[in-house]
């Protein structure tokens, strides 16, 4: 918690997504609902996010006090309470308080852990919620299996649906989990349907109202579009740093003919394998001292059944997704899981022999993530992140935009950057190939003809943000479609204003 204090000491870091967080707050205690006030438009309704992080922030607001700083005020609790219970479920997992301790220390000492921990993003909540829906199925199958806990866990998962869509991977994990470890069809098809009963009616409430207030579900059209390497080459580069956190190290590893790329294909090969052999002593083994505990088992399921939910929204749903360390994250956690309960069996059935390897292991993950943790907070400190940075707030031509005349419309490539920096809602510049789905977009010929017009009469400016040329922001269409007529009002370090003078 104070390594995200610390950290924070500008605020929390702002990325594209937190302008539906944040704004998205600050429409709900305006009165005016879950809008998408960030944007220059008629107060859509949104549909995309889902609500809960800004339902949090706006709760705070009651006290008086900004979502922006709300956020900060609600990521530091939340640091600590995942690592508590990160560390809680170690121990139950293993029945090592040691292995409890590392597992918190490998969770709260990752340097992209903590960044997520930072910014203004639904992340740091749904990890807590998604661990407290593993906690209540453990101690369920672990005790008397009530069905207080399976409904607990069903309302925890709802609830984590609630904050991202992707806790859909939490249904198919936990009904597999009742499955396999319930020995009757009852008991199997009744815990499953506590769980269900506790989760569905939430996310039931949430699309019902964006049908009746928007018209669609989810503001996106199912349609398949091929994953490419865009979204897949960050998540191996992005992977790669969290199996060898200090840079140095990782790029002497990559330059030495390591290939990250079949270190993780390995990985997922390996523990596939393990899953299906667990899987099979579960159903058809009556001795439990050779089946694996429900966290071990859940641990590696949900690995597959996340990934699998991840991959199937960007083929089906939203193409712009990137393997980002955000997404990767609840993976990075199932792993450090994974590595504790590897080292706890080594421990217990190699003592003698593994010992004093098991005990270097440890203490070397753990430096090397400290000496990478603290070069992280060392920058941190220093600037805001993301949107938060001086470079934003310092920008000449987001000086300018703060000066418009009321009821200036603005047109831009960055709405987000706009709208944190000014105040100021703005329109997205149109685009030939809509980035949700990778198909070109049916009216983007009216949509530019409507931005011509408002720039033409002098009701709207162009600002374009961290662009060396306008080929960077329009690709292979004409600029002159753009900016002919108008005129360069400024340009300045990558940022360009078009207007009427």
């Amino acid at each position: 918690m104070t390594a995200v204090y610390i950290s924070t000491p500008a605020g929390v870091g702002l990325a594209n997504d937190s302008a539906a967080y944040l704004a998205g707050a600050r429409s709900i205690l305006k009165g005016t609902g879950y809008s998408d006030i960030w944007l220059d438009s008629s107060l859509e309704p949104i549909t995309h996010y889902p609500p809960l992080l800004s339902l949090s922030l706006a709760a705070i607001g009651l006290l008086g006090i900004d979502p922006l700083r709300g956020a900060r005020i609600l990521n530091i609790p939340l640091f600590g309470a995942n690592t508590i219970l990160l560390g809680f479920l170690g121990w139950r997992m293993a029945r090592s308080q040691a292995a409890g301790l590392w597992l918190a220390a490998l969770f709260c000492l990752n340097a992209a852990i903590l960044r997520i921990h930072i910014f203004a993003l639904s992340e740091p909540l749904f990890i807590s919620l998604s661990l407290l829906t593993f906690l209540f199925i453990d101690v369920h199958l672990a005790g008397k299996q009530r069905p207080l806990w399976l409904v607990l866990a069903g309302f925890a998962t709802g609830l984590a649906f609630l904050t991202r869509y992707s806790a859909l991977a939490l249904l198919p994990t936990v009904i597999i989990i009742l499955f396999v470890y319930q020995k009757t069809w009852p008991s199997r098809l009744a815990g499953s349907g506590l769980f269900l009963g506790g989760a569905v009616p939430l996310m039931a409430a949430w699309f019902i109202r964006n049908k009746l207030s928007a018209g669609n579900i989810t503001n996106r059209i199912f349609q398949f579009h091929p994953i490419t390497s865009e979204n897949i080459s960050p998540g191996i580069y992005n992977f790669s740093q969290f199996l060898m956190p200090f840079e140095p190290w990782r790029v002497a590893l990559e330059k030495s003919g390591w290939w990250f790329e079949w270190i993780m294909a390995g990985i997922g090969m390996t523990l596939l394998a393990w899953l299906g052999v667990q899987t099979w002593r579960l159903l058809f083994k009556s001795d439990s001292r050779s089946q694996p505990q429900p966290l071990q088992y859940g641990s590696v399921l949900y690995i597959f059944a996340y990934l699998g939910a991840v991959l199937f929204s960007i083929s089906f749903f939203d193409a712009s997704t990137k393997f980002q360390p955000r997404i990767l994250a609840p993976i990075y956690i199932s792993l450090m899981m994974l590595v504790v309960m590897l080292c706890t069996w080594l421990w217990k059935n190699y003592k003698r022999v593994l010992k004093g390897l098991i005990v270097a292991f440890a203490i070397i993950t753990l430096a090397v993530s400290t000496q990478n943790y603290l070069q992280a907070i060392s920058v941190y400190k220093e600037a805001g992140q993301g949107y938060a940075s001086w470079i934003w707030h310092d920008s000449l031509v987001m000086a300018s935009l703060r000066s418009l005349p009321p009821g200036t419309a603005i047109y831009t490539n960055t709405p987000p950057a706009v709208y944190f920096v000014t105040g100021r809602a703005s329109r997205v510049v149109p685009t030939p190939v809509d980035p949700v789905d990778n198909l070109p977009r049916g009216n983007y010929q009216q949509e530019v003809s409507a931005m011509r017009a408002d720039l033409l009469a002098g009701r709207a400016v162009l600002a374009l943000f961290d662009t060396t040329s306008l080929e960077d922001t329009f690709g292979t269409v004409d600029a002159g479609t753009f900016i002919d007529g108008l005129t360069l009002l400024q340009k300045t370090q990558g940022d360009v204003l078009y207007g009427k003078p």
